[in-house]
């Protein structure tokens, strides 16, 4: 077994386990908690497919940002964090595990009879100045466009400050 292939069953491991434990959580913070590492996992995952930058704009973006704001919007809503679950057990769980078994089954035989030689990032062209062609292109011929929605997402911004405000 190589290092990529120690790191991904490593990553992999990180996002499912991350993944049920969030499902299954009974508090939403916790289960907001346990996203973060889902997110985690599919930024090495993009590593390794040698998206650097799509890994670390999954890190900035989704864990920086999204995560955050996920958790500010869970402690600020009143009585979420004191509301009791409800039962744990609807008796949908049998019918779920033979669900996914099932779709994990035919997941695996499409896999195996597709023939993949399983190495689709030496297949992936050269990304490695991908971030600075998006860059160049977004302050040369695309820099109207991003100025117009940097614009609207700042005129949202402050509407939502208006909306929200105390009298």
């Amino acid at each position: 077994m190589t290092l990529e292939q120690g790191i991904f069953i490593l990553a992999s491991l990180l996002m499912l386990g991350s993944a049920l434990a969030m499902v299954t959580a009974r508090s939403m913070f916790v289960a907001a908690l346990w996203m973060i590492g889902t997110f985690a996992g599919v930024a090495v995952l993009f590593i390794l497919l040698n998206a650097g930058f799509l890994g670390i704009v999954q890190i900035l973006i989704y864990i920086g940002a999204i995560a955050v704001l996920i958790l500010f919007a869970i402690m600020l809503t009143p009585d979420v964090m004191g509301l009791k679950p409800g039962p744990r057990y609807t008796g949908q769980w049998p019918l779920a595990a033979v669900m996914a078994s099932t779709l994990a089954a035919v997941i695996v035989l499409l896999l195996v009879r597709a023939g993949s030689d399983w190495r689709i990032a030496d297949h992936a062209p050269d990304v490695a100045n991908f971030a600075v062609q998006l860059g160049e292109a977004f302050m040369t011929h695309y820099l109207l466009p991003f100025e117009v929605a940097s614009g609207v997402l700042l005129v949202a911004l402050i509407g939502a400050l208006v909306i929200v405000r105390d009298e």
